[in-house]
């Protein structure tokens, strides 16, 4: 197995190095960069690239580590007992598989993306590190141990807004995202758009890197925005000398609703 991007996905290098790398030492890859720098969109490309089936896991604020394993539905049991349900006498019948669950149990290898784990409590990502490490978890509701048939290729990703703890990231291999420069940027808006007016596309560029550069702001354009952007300038059939009449300042470019969101200015 050997990614290097695909056809809709351009991975630098040092990216492809990485996910090569993770998947030889058999880690988690852990994935942290800007909003918008395709983090979560490389696991469904290094799946699709490797014909591989994608498992996704979404972390939300109440998500807890038990979910990706099980979850004992008690309360449905305790119904279906005093309604004489005949499915009460199996106990299987009152577990819900995790992620986790579904991953290791998987006939053949999978991707399981774990994405945006900085969402969650801080003690969620040590609670599967004995999961992570052993590829392997007890079920003591039907008192049976699920080991992982194959070792899935394991991404997770972070948007940086906490920060993990050192014995999780110790059993990762870990890779920052950096922000495209405007010749990887080029390649990415060549993989988006066929026959893309060339001026139109440079001076679209140099307006989004200068409006990145902008002090003071709040959020910067991400690379998904860009794209965005550019999808409105086509449909609007903005042309090239339209972005030179923007200074920034007394005149915006058009459509810069997609490119600043909220407040632009601290």
């Amino acid at each position: 197995m050997n990614f290097q991007g695909t056809d809709t996905y351009i991975a630098t290098r040092e990216l492809q190095v990485a996910v090569n790398a993770s998947i030889q030492l058999q880690r988690p890859l852990l994935v942290k960069g800007e909003p918008g720098t395709g983090k979560t969109l490389l696991a469904f490309e290094i799946a699709r690239a490797l014909n591989k089936k994608l498992l996704t896991w979404h972390i939300k604020s109440t998500t807890i580590a038990q979910q990706g394993l099980y979850e004992y539905d008690a309360v449905s049991r305790l119904r279906d007992s005093q309604l004489g349900e005949e499915r009460v006498k199996d106990i299987h019948n009152y577990i819900k598989k995790g992620k986790l669950w579904e991953a290791f149990e998987a006939d053949e290898q999978v991707v399981l993306l774990i994405d945006e784990i900085d969402k969650a409590d801080i003690e969620f990502p040590n609670d599967l590190l004995l999961e992570l490490d052993r590829m392997e978890f007890y079920v003591y509701e039907t008192q049976e141990t699920i080991r992982a048939k194959h070792r899935p290729i394991i991404i997770i990703t972070s948007n940086n807004e906490k920060e993990l703890p050192d014995a999780f990231l110790r059993r990762c291999f870990f890779y920052y995202i950096t922000f495209p420069d405007p010749a990887t940027m080029q390649d990415i808006i060549n993989v988006h758009f066929d026959k893309l007016d060339e001026e139109l596309m440079d001076n679209a560029m140099k307006v989004f890197y200068n409006i990145r550069e902008v002090k003071g702001l709040k959020k910067k354009p991400s690379t998904s925005e860009l794209i965005d952007w550019i999808k409105l300038l086509k449909y609007g059939e903005v042309k090239a000398n339209d972005l030179n009449n923007a200074d920034m300042i007394t005149q915006m470019p058009p459509y810069t609703g997609a490119l600043l969101k909220n407040e632009q200015m601290s």
